[in-house]
């Protein structure tokens, strides 16, 4: 575990696992959650020689808690000053859903070198917004409610979530686990109210298509059929479509939360990528 400051002086929280001279691989987690909950990946591939390494993005688990930054390119700058305090080379960047528009931002920016490949797995790549030229995407109402919601009780709206939609544990036959309900709500409590209804508007609102579009490593844009936060139509084809050298990955039935529910068989098809 570690610490680096940003230049507005803020204090962003890192593990870092596994031998300094595997190849790196960096972790980039969801709303409102943290680093932790990587860690089912984070062992899978540490214990194949991987270096491994997530961080708690600003206002986000044991990071600062800032009135400011709560965007996309703040976000990504964070991410810079990580990997270059790290000095990080032909790292594999993965991101799950906001952590997925992170990735996006950061890689489409990132100096020679510093990167590899990159993995989106149910991300909100290209934008999720729905607009005129974006006519799949939700209405702004939705994220109206979740910015309601978490203003009104946000310790309930945290229970709410991981048990409904997020794991797909609302469907007919769903095996429920708490451990996971309880772990989301933890990681999502440990951070600061602001951050989290302000990034709202950063993963719903951030259009990346010019990111998609700089990205020339490859990428693997991994999505469930039945994610009900990142409709499966609005994101990874859209993002595919707009990448130099994308594959897409299509989980029939899975749930937005499918690295916790199903991690076997997304940590062996990352893994394949990453090693092909």
């Amino acid at each position: 575990m570690g610490t680096v400051t940003t230049p507005d002086g803020t204090t962003i929280f890192y593990k870092d696992w596994g031998p300094r001279d595997g190849q790196p691989i960096v972790f980039h987690h969801g709303w409102p959650l943290s680093a932790d909950d990587w860690d089912n990946q984070m062992l899978f591939f540490l214990s194949r020689g991987y270096r491994v390494i997530a961080h708690d993005r600003r206002g986000h688990g044991r990071s600062s808690q800032t009135s400011t930054g709560h965007e996309m390119d703040t976000y990504a700058a964070d991410v810079a000053v990580l990997t270059g305090a790290l000095d990080l080379r032909g790292a594999v960047h993965i991101g799950h859903s906001t952590g997925g528009g992170e990735v996006a931002r950061y890689v489409a920016r990132a100096e020679p070198g510093r990167v590899a490949k990159a993995v989106l797995v149910g991300a909100v790549p290209p934008v999720m917004v729905k607009s005129e030229s974006n006519p799949g995407g939700l209405p702004i109402d939705v994220f109206d409610g979740f910015r309601a919601a978490l203003a009104a009780n946000r310790a309930q709206f945290y229970i709410d979530v991981p048990s409904g939609p997020f794991y797909g544990f609302n469907r007919p036959g769903a095996e429920v686990s708490q451990g996971l309900i309880d772990n989301w709500w933890r990681q999502g409590m440990m951070g600061a109210a602001n951050a989290h209804y302000e990034c709202i508007k950063a993963f719903s609102e951030t259009d990346f298509t010019e990111d998609l579009k700089k990205i020339g490593v490859p990428v693997l844009v991994a999505h469930g059929t039945d994610d009900q936060v990142v409709p499966y139509e609005d994101s990874a084809p859209l993002t595919v479509e707009l990448l130099k050298n994308g594959t897409l990955k299509t989980y029939e039935g899975y749930p937005h939360g499918m690295l916790s529910t199903h991690p076997d068989v997304l940590n062996r098809d990352i893994l394949e990528f990453i090693e092909s």
